[in-house]
């Protein structure tokens, strides 16, 4: 199929369909990031809970997804791309039921788990299917169009959410997923053609080394305010956690093909992008979980105008994007991303700097565009910036770990941010949770601010570095992956 159109410059009928599932497929998963964000409240009113179990909800879903996204990829290419993307959807939709059933905080808490080990297995081979599907002039085309599609995903996470558990109830934001993707599995059988990677291997000891090394390191920071810095849980996971990753960090090195090869980090450009990501997700990630929250909880709005209110954040990437796209082509990639990690520090330092239990929404705006102008301006580039730092036959495993990277700083980004919060303040009253989020939010500040300083460590020849074979593999991750 994919020989016989390569020369073609239309989308033919495989190739539409292939954009449509896919496309489908990461708008489910890229919204399960953030949809969940503004039903926090309702969530914590109905199935009860303290701050460590809402944590829970987010960052089950973030960190299985992170530390087996790579994996997920290697299973597709060893044993059928369709097949594990199948799979993959069937996970995630019979999670998203079992999400949508839960009785508990802690049943909630595990069918998001195994939801996140869906999307782990189906977003990264969505790529795959897509590129092996669509003809080679129209690559760029199509690219576009899903990252578009998992870019609207994200902006419309927090309204879509607000939407259902206001109007409907918070259970909805999990049962939009099942009949989307009963439908998608027959047709994803019938539609899409399989495909592997003839001795792909699977790094089995390095995906169990890193699951279990972040496992240890969130749960101790999560549970550090409420179990105490010393206890044995929290100390246990913060010192078994570190040597798991540590032993990870030595296997990427001496291991022959690792998901995750170490000596890519050798390059200072792709250590200060990726480093820069991770940071950025920890800053954005958990500003957003607090943020969602306050909007609620103390400045009394609904969850729908939440979301809205959430809007000139998370939506501005889908205006502004192109725009830093352009300007990225004219003066290079560092530069902008630079600015636009910049940006977002400001847009949260000035959140930190105005929160107050009475604030005004217009108080809000201009911060919450700062930040969206920000994101936008680092989201557009940052893919061509890594891409320029490693050789093309690298690119797939640069994506994949960015992909992975970006996913475990959200899941950092709430556990650290909450635990400042928690420190400070709490859910007594309106004064209490601002008391707390506004030491959070500088911390967010401080580690974007931080992520701008370390994207300057990229080569200033990264734009001439841009190869236009790199830009079929870097256009969906101008926004944020499904995290």
């Amino acid at each position: 199929m994919h020989t016989q159109d390569t020369n073609d410059t239309k989308l033919r009928g495989p190739a539409v369909w292939a954009l449509v599932l896919t496309g489908t497929a990461s708008f489910m998963a890229a919204l399960d990031n953030l949809v969940v964000t503004t039903a926090l409240p309702a969530i914590r009113e109905d199935l009860g809970g303290k701050l460590e179990d809402l944590e829970w909800t987010v960052n089950a879903y973030t960190l299985t997804f992170a530390v087996l996204l790579m994996f997920g990829s290697a299973l597709g290419d060893r044993f059928g791309r369709r097949r594990l993307f199948i799979a993959g959807l069937a996970v995630f939709t019979g999670a998203s039921a079992a999400a949508a059933l839960s009785t508990g905080i802690d049943a909630l808490i595990a069918a998001r788990a195994v939801q996140g080990v869906g999307a782990a297995i189906m977003m990264p081979l969505t790529l795959t299917l897509l590129t092996a599907a669509v003809p080679a002039a129209r690559r760029g085309m199509a690219l576009g169009i899903y990252g578009a599609v998992t870019g609207l995903a994200v902006a419309s996470g927090p309204l879509i959410g607000g939407s259902l558990t206001e109007h409907i109830s918070w259970q909805w934001i999990f049962w939009l997923n099942v009949p989307i993707g009963l439908a998608l599995i027959p047709l994803a059988r019938l539609r899409l053609a399989e495909s592997t990677a003839p001795g792909a291997r699977l790094d089995i000891p390095g995906t169990l080394l890193i699951s279990g090394g972040l496992f240890g390191i969130v749960y101790a920071l999560v549970n550090a305010n409420s179990e105490g810095w010393t206890s044995a849980p929290v100390l246990t996971g913060l010192i078994v956690g570190s040597a798991l990753v540590g032993g990870f960090i030595h296997h990427g090195f001496n291991n022959a093909n690792p998901m995750l090869p170490m000596r890519l980090f050798r390059d200072r450009g792709f250590l200060g992008i990726n480093l820069a990501s991770l940071l950025m997700y920890l800053g954005m990630f958990g500003s957003i979980f607090l943020l969602s929250q306050f909007l609620q909880g103390v400045a009394g709005y609904s969850p729908t105008e939440a979301g809205l209110r959430m809007l000139p954040w998370t939506g501005m990437p889908m205006i502004v994007a192109p725009l830093a796209g352009i300007l990225s082509d004219r003066i290079g990639g560092r530069p902008v991303v630079a600015a636009g990690l910049a940006f977002q520090a400001l847009g949260l330092g000035w959140f930190a700097a105005i929160l107050s239990a009475d604030v005004s929404y217009a108080a809000q705006l201009p911060p919450l565009i700062l930040s969206g102008i920000g994101m936008a301006l680092y989201f557009a580039p940052a893919a061509n910036v890594l891409m320029s730092t490693v050789a093309p036959a690298d690119q797939g495993k640069a994506s994949g770990t960015n992909n992975a990277l970006r996913e475990v700083g959200g899941a950092l980004g709430v556990a650290v941010l909450a635990s400042v919060f928690s420190a400070q303040g709490g859910y007594e009253s309106p004064q209490a949770f601002t008391d707390g989020t506004v030491p959070a939010l500088w911390i967010g500040a401080g580690a974007v601010a931080l992520a701008a300083a370390l994207a300057l460590l990229v080569p200033s020849k990264a734009k001439a570095a841009q190869a236009p074979a790199s830009r079929p593999t870097a256009v969906p991750d101008k926004v944020p992956a499904a995290g």
